[in-house]
Parts: C-alpha cells; sequence; structure tokens
C-alpha cells in the first residue's frame, strides 16, 4: 500500500536536515505555493522550476516540486504572466503544484550541498571552509538530582547538546537550590510558606538557536518543578557544522592539470575556466556551489591549492595572484549534483514513495565547442 504524506510532512522533513534559519538573508527558501495540507500524489526533484519543470511534473502526476533555487526571489506585486517567473507561477496555480525551494539553507549544512561537491571530485577530511557565526544558544537550568536524567534525555532528545560528532554533551555542577512556595503555588518539593534547600544540578547545554521553543517546551514537560528556573545566551562561537563552502583534501597529491582533467570528468564539464597553472601539486580543495568568489579569502588563508566554484568575475581572478587556482566550472555545473543529493534525502525516508528525478536540462547556457 502506498504511503500517503502530505506536502507539510516533505518539507518538514527537509527542514529538519536543512533548516530555514541557515539561509542567507536575501533567499526565499520554502514553501512557494501550494497548501501544506495537501495529500502527494508524487514528487519531481530539480534545480530550477521554470514552465517546463511544470508541464513535466503534470505529465508524471506530481503535484510537488522540490527545486534547489527559488522561482521567487522578490516580491511578486502582480502575477499577469509578463516574464518567466510570473508565467512559472501562474502554471504552478492552475495545475495545483506546490513548489519547495530548499537553497542556501541546504548550502549551508555539512551534509549539504558542497558536501556532494567533495563526494563527486574525491575529497576526504572535509569541513566547513566558513562557518557561520551566531546559530548557537547556551542555556542553563537547574535540575533536582535524581530527576536530572529524565530532564536531560528529553533536552538532549529536543535537540540540545550536539557538538560535532558528540551526542548528548553538557556541563554539570552540584550545588544546593533554595525557595520557599508561596500562597497559591503547588510545589513539587517542601511546603508552602517553609523555606527549602535541594540538591540540585546546574546543567549548561549548547543548542542551535533555531530549536529554543522545542528544547524549552521539552525541557518544561519533564522538569518536575512548577516554575522551572532557567536562562539563555546567545553564543558567539563558530557553528563547525553550518556555513559556506567546504574544504578537504585528495588522497594522494596530484598536478594540477591532471586534477583539472580529473574535476572535469567527475562534474561532467564542458570547461572550466581557471587561473594559470602553477608549478607545484594539488593537494588541498576548497569548493562552494554556485557563486563563491566571496570566499576566495578564506579559500586562501586555509591554504588551497584550488578553489571550485563558478560566477567569477573577470578582475576577480587577478586576486588568486598565484597562490592558488580558481576553477570556474559554471552555476548550473556545480549544483547540477544537487538534484542527485535531494533524490536521495527523500528516497532514504521515504523508501516506497515516488520520488521521481527531472530530466528536464535547465541550464540557461550553452556552449559552442
Amino acid at each position: 500500500m502506498a504511503e500517503v504524506l502530505k506536502i507539510k510532512d516533505i518539507t518538514s522533513y527537509l527542514e529538519s536536515l536543512a533548516p530555514k534559519a541557515y539561509q542567507e538573508s536575501y533567499d526565499n527558501s520554502g514553501l512557494l505555493t501550494g497548501d501544506p495540507e495537501t495529500v502527494v500524489t508524487g514528487i519531481l526533484v530539480t534545480l530550477d522550476c521554470i514552465e517546463s519543470i511544470i508541464e513535466e511534473a503534470a505529465q508524471k502526476n506530481c503535484n510537488l516540486i522540490v527545486a534547489h533555487h527559488p522561482i521567487i526571489f522578490k516580491g511578486l506585486k502582480k502575477l499577469t504572466g509578463s516574464n518567466y517567473v510570473e508565467r512559472t507561477v501562474l502554471s504552478a496555480i492552475r495545475k495545483n503544484i506546490a513548489i519547495y525551494a530548499i537553497h542556501t539553507n541546504l548550502d549551508h549544512v555539512h551534509t549539504g550541498v558542497n558536501k556532494k561537491i567533495c563526494e563527486k571530485i574525491g575529497l576526504t577530511n572535509v569541513r566547513i571552509l566558513s562557518p557561520k557565526t551566531d546559530t548557537l544558544s547556551k542555556l542553563v537550568t537547574f535540575i533536582p538530582k535524581n530527576e536530572t536524567e529524565k530532564v536531560m534525555a528529553a533536552i538532549h532528545a529536543a535537540g540540545a547538546g550536539q557538538i560535532g560528532k558528540y551526542e548528548n554533551c553538557s556541563f554539570r555542577v552540584a550545588g544546593t537550590g533554595t525557595f520557599m512556595p508561596s500562597e497559591g503555588s503547588n510545589p513539587h518539593l517542601g511546603e508552602k510558606g517553609k523555606q527549602e534547600y535541594v540538591d540540585e544540578n546546574r546543567v549548561e547545554v549548547i543548542f542551535p538557536t533555531h530549536l529554543e521553543r522545542k528544547i524549552l517546551e521539552a525541557m518544561k514537560q519533564a522538569h518536575p518543578y512548577e516554575e522551572v528556573a532557567y536562562y539563555l545566551s546567545r553564543v558567539e562561537n563558530e557553528n563547525q557544522e553550518v556555513g559556506a563552502g567546504m574544504i578537504g583534501e585528495l588522497d594522494q597529491a596530484m598536478e594540477p592539470s591532471a586534477f583539472l582533467k580529473r574535476l572535469k570528468i567527475s562534474m561532467s564539464l564542458s570547461v572550466i575556466r581557471h587561473t594559470k597553472i602553477p608549478d607545484k601539486p594539488v593537494k588541498k580543495v576548497a569548493v562552494c556551489g554556485g557563486s563563491g568568489s566571496f570566499l576566495l579569502t578564506k579559500a586562501i588563508q586555509q591554504k588551497a591549492d584550488v578553489f571550485v566554484t563558478a560566477d567569477f568575475k573577470y578582475h576577480y581572478f587577478f586576486d588568486a595572484d598565484g597562490r592558488l587556482i580558481i576553477a570556474d566550472i559554471g552555476h548550473y555545473e556545480s549544483e547540477a549534483y544537487t538534484k542527485e543529493l535531494i533524490k536521495e534525502i527523500l528516497t532514504k525516508k521515504f523508501p516506497t514513495f515516488a520520488v521521481n528525478f527531472s530530466i528536464t536540462d535547465t541550464n540557461p547556457i550553452s556552449y559552442l565547442s
């Protein structure tokens, strides 16, 4: 029997892996058209959502399109079909097809777009090239000693205390909590009007800021006290799991020309625009799907031998200054395997559901060979 899923089931899962909180301020990831309560008949995965994709989705009985690039970037003030954006949106609405975009939030998670590029190229020991700050918070709370494990289990289950490859991380200090229940209270411990002294643990955990409400609700539900004492603070640390670009290493150093040939084959490229090739081997490689020139300084600082990305302007190539090779492989080409990534994510979670791979080539750029 086929699995019955609503649009919100699909989008909620995707956002658990690539939270919308991690998208850039200019971005517009999320559900762009459609009702979250609609039952999904099929999913079409694509890099771009344009008119031909809507037609393909309709032909394949897919009423949900999951695209990397949002078709709506700026606010639409009218829908008259005067340009390809308006025509695409109108067509989706007429055919009752929902459009969901998972863009820079998927770029920024460590299992996202750039990790896929690293896999295609064959990089190991990969890490985020430019980790984000201001994405973490700290929770401090106070729990009776004999209730600590139960409350902490709930807090951890809600998403707190994960640092890199380590789960259930916390810091605890034993102490004495004092309070006097007043009239109208319903204390778990102690008596109204009587000062109480309780053996407690002060517990500190780090968590992704966007999970704050979920974690607080879990804590309050599991905590025995009627009034839970806690405080929150923002953490300025870099989040090593979230950020722009990635950097890794080849198993063995290669001659630059040999690496570029390997890159062309592994990413199915027609052409590579690159800076002059220096006389030194390639071992460390930085990558950024899409427009990545803003990360050139980071790639140089981390001593990358090559920076694989797209959309470099002419004068920016000079900024390499012989310190690394800029390999501009094209915007579409750098993100082409994002479709593969999204399909893998969805089919792993929903193995009995129809997830279709778009066969429409949406690359607006052609090359004359």
